[in-house]
C-alpha cells in the first residue's frame, strides 16, 4: 500500500475518527498537525480550494478531504474493506 500521510489538528474530532478507524485496520499513516507546520496548512488550504479541511489524507500522489468524516468514502479512497 502507498505511504498515506493524515493532515489534522488536535482539536478535531473527525480527524480522531479517522486515526482510529485506520488504527483498527492496522493502517500505517504519517500524521501531521497543521497547527504546528505552516506548510503543512498551506498544502491543506492548496488541496482543499482555500478551505481549511481536516483530515485531509495525501495516498497515491492525490489528496481528498474526509471532512466530515465519512467512513465509506474513506475505506473506497484508500482501497480497503469498510469493515475491520
Amino acid at each position: 500500500m502507498a505511504p498515506i500521510t493524515l493532515y489534522c489538528t488536535t482539536w478535531c474530532a473527525d480527524c480522531r475518527y479517522a486515526k482510529t478507524f485506520l488504527k483498527e485496520r492496522g493502517i500505517a499513516f504519517q500524521e501531521v498537525n497543521i497547527d504546528k507546520n505552516p506548510d503543512a496548512e498551506s498544502l491543506v488550504l492548496k488541496a482543499n480550494s482555500g478551505k481549511r479541511k481536516v483530515p485531509t489524507i495525501e495516498f497515491d500522489g492525490r489528496f481528498f478531504s474526509c471532512s466530515p468524516f465519512n467512513a465509506a468514502q474513506l475505506a473506497c479512497e484508500l482501497g480497503i474493506p469498510l469493515n475491520s
